[in-house]
């Protein structure tokens, strides 16, 4: 029977919000790490152009505080549970981490016309695309082993809605481990997110 040359039918709505929803926690962490790539990248290449740059620093660092944030909270607790070196896995993120809230620390307290600002930025990018690149090689791949499809959608839906209340600037000395990150995360989310305003801080 020859094929109707009629347009087909577009995609469902309802399954195009689906596609659209995946909330897969490997896809969510890989977004990440494309996001951040490409504001670095995009700082790179303004680097001689100061106006905006500090703006876009201080966003590149609200993202990067979230993005660990939520994983303290909910990616590290199955790491602890599910790999036989949970402990040494994590305490090797949060080390990365701590390195890198440091440096931003710093950074959140500089702009393009100091002198440490450019040496400071130029560390952690270098840091976070190691870093990035380390959990995509070994990371990820394992976690996508140890849990199932069902688990790993819960979980990537639990990071990208605890994103709203995470805090947004560094707090090196914050805790680290649940239950205490899972209390004081929201209220140190909602201080930062009031100081954004006061100070006309876009993130």
């Amino acid at each position: 029977m020859p094929q109707s040359d009629s347009p087909q039918p577009e995609q469902d709505t309802e399954e195009q919000d689906t596609v659209q929803e995946d909330t897969d926690l490997i896809r969510v962490i890989e977004a990440d790490h494309r996001a951040f790539e490409s504001a670095f990248q995009q700082l790179e290449a303004s680097a001689d152009e100061p106006v905006g740059r500090k703006a876009l620093v201080d966003h590149v660092i609200a993202e990067l505080v979230r993005h660990s944030v939520v994983q303290e909270q909910f990616v590290h607790p199955v790491i602890r549970r599910r790999f036989d070196d949970g402990e040494a896995v994590v305490e090797r993120e949060l080390a990365a981490y701590a390195e890198a809230e440091e440096v931003m620390k710093a950074l959140d307290a500089l702009g393009p016309a100091d002198f440490d600002f450019e040496p400071l930025l130029e560390r952690l990018i270098a840091g976070v695309r190691s870093h990035s690149a380390e959990e995509e090689a070994g990371l990820l791949p394992r976690l996508a082993a140890a849990c199932d499809a069902e688990e790993l959608q819960d979980l990537g839906f639990k990071v990208r809605a605890a994103k709203s209340y995470a805090p947004t600037r560094p707090h090196p000395h914050a805790p680290d481990s649940t239950p205490a990150n899972l209390v004081i995360g929201p209220g140190v989310g909602l201080v930062d997110h009031i100081r954004d305003a006061l100070g006309n801080r876009d993130v």
